[in-house]
C-alpha cells in the first residue's frame, strides 16, 4: 500500500503546480513587453497573454506613397513583441516546473519554445 501514498503525494504536487500555473497565467496578463521596429518608428506593447495592447506609429513614417514600408514595420514590431511575450511566458512557467521537463507542457501553453 506504500505505492498509493506515493501516488497521493504526486497528485498533490501536480495540483499545486496546476494552481501555481493558473496564478502565473493571470499575472502574465498584467506583465508587458515593448518592442519597436525601424529605429523606433513603430512601437508595440504586448502582454504575457499574447495580446497586443498598443501600437504607436511615428508620424514621420506615414507616407501615403510608401505604405508597404509602414506595413512591414508594423508586422516586424508585432512579431517581435509576440516572440518576447512568449519567451516571458516560458520563463515564468519554467520557474514553476523547477527545471523539470514536463511532457506536453509547452504544447499546453501554446508553443514549442
Amino acid at each position: 500500500m506504500k505505492g498509493l501514498g506515493n501516488i497521493g503525494a504526486l497528485l498533490s504536487q501536480a495540483k499545486q503546480a496546476q494552481e501555481k500555473m493558473a496564478r502565473v497565467q493571470e499575472e502574465l496578463k498584467t506583465k508587458t513587453v515593448e518592442t519597436s521596429a525601424g529605429g523606433g518608428m513603430v512601437t508595440v506593447k504586448v502582454n504575457g497573454d499574447g495580446q497586443v495592447l498598443s501600437l504607436k506609429i511615428d508620424p514621420e513614417v506615414m507616407d501615403a506613397e510608401d505604405t508597404e514600408m509602414l506595413e512591414d514595420l508594423i508586422v516586424a514590431a508585432v512579431n517581435e513583441g509576440l516572440r518576447q511575450a512568449k519567451e516571458m511566458m516560458s520563463a515564468e512557467m519554467a520557474k514553476i516546473a523547477g527545471g523539470m521537463n514536463i511532457p506536453g507542457l509547452s504544447q499546453m501553453l501554446g508553443g514549442g519554445v
